[in-house]
């Protein structure tokens, strides 16, 4: 069978952390994420969809996002108090976008990107977060991390997500500031962030190297680290093919603008377009190049746009 993402396994010893929530092992990956995308300061967090929830709390805005994203994206933004607007962008899948700008400021969702000193790109009260979703380009127990070069922004998410209380490394010498949140991230977590991370340059070096196969064979220019998507007619035909083959794929994503619970008017049909014909194919660095070479070969029988 070949997998559409790679899952890497680890034994942890929950006896060599200091704290099993929220230990020392989680400002280390905190400090080596900040020094690898070059932002000075970060809260680590249970997962990304809370760095959005946090982000946007009671901003009583509307958020502009595309149609095509995961559902979590809406709900956090629905749920922290804003309205959800669609747009039309369908080439943000699998890197980065601005979630939202306010006057002094942006969020940027970099959930499905991560590259060395991409936040040096932007001003420094800037907000970034990542997720750390199994299948993401840094995999974990889920989590996500937001990062900024702001230390002040980033104090107020460690107390936000710390049940409202004071930051301190001793638990007892925590105290009650707001009425917060159970969203920190835990030390299980971060360890296997952490082993992944510290893989991710090779990783990307693997991915490079069939992603340059893919776009020779597709006439594709895709720079994703973290999906490759393909067009294609018939796309339920194609798929069930392609599984008969033993070769998972994907779809992302479905147009929330249709769905029951997002649905609108709005006129958004190149992404009800993509949306009807896009697949995801197996794109990871577990790939050997036997199977990279099968992939191309029963994708060639088909009709790839």
């Amino acid at each position: 069978m070949i997998n559409l993402f790679n899952l890497n396994s680890y034994t942890i010893d929950l006896g060599s952390f200091d704290h099993h929530l929220h230990g020392s092992i989680v400002t280390e990956f905190e400090k080596e994420f900040c020094d690898y995308v070059g932002a000075k300061h970060g809260c680590a967090l249970s997962s990304a969809t809370n760095a959005i929830f946090l982000s946007l709390l009671n901003k009583d805005t509307t958020v502009d996002i595309p149609t095509l994203i995961p559902p979590v994206v809406a709900n956090a933004i629905t749920n922290s108090g804003n309205k959800v607007s669609f747009t039309d962008n369908t080439f943000w899948v699998g890197s980065s976008y601005y979630l939202h700008h306010f006057e002094d400021y942006s969020i940027i969702d970099s959930a499905q990107r991560v590259s060395r000193n991409q936040f040096k790109e932007h001003s420094p009260h800037d907000l970034m977060f990542f997720s750390f979703y199994p299948t993401k380009p840094v995999g974990g127990i889920d989590g996500g991390i937001i990062v900024s070069d702001d230390e002040d922004k980033i104090n107020w998410f460690r107390e936000a997500s710390m049940n409202g209380m004071s930051y301190s490394l001793h638990n007892w010498d925590r105290e009650l500031k707001f009425p917060g949140w159970k969203m920190y991230m835990n030390s299980a977590q971060a360890y296997v962030a952490l082993q992944n991370l510290r893989k991710l340059d090779e990783k990307k070096e693997r991915l490079a190297d069939i992603r340059l196969k893919y776009n020779r064979a597709f006439g594709q220019l895709n720079k994703s680290d973290h999906l490759y998507r393909l067009n294609v007619k018939d796309r339920a035909t194609v798929r069930h093919n392609l599984k008969e083959e033993g070769i998972i794929t994907g779809i992302h994503y479905e147009p929330l603008h249709k769905s029951d619970v997002y649905g609108t008017d709005q006129n958004l049909k190149w992404s009800e377009q993509e949306a009807a014909s896009t697949i995801s194919i197996p794109f990871h660095e577990g790939l050997t190049d036997g199977e990279v070479d099968k992939v191309i070969h029963e994708l060639k029988q088909t009709s790839v746009r």
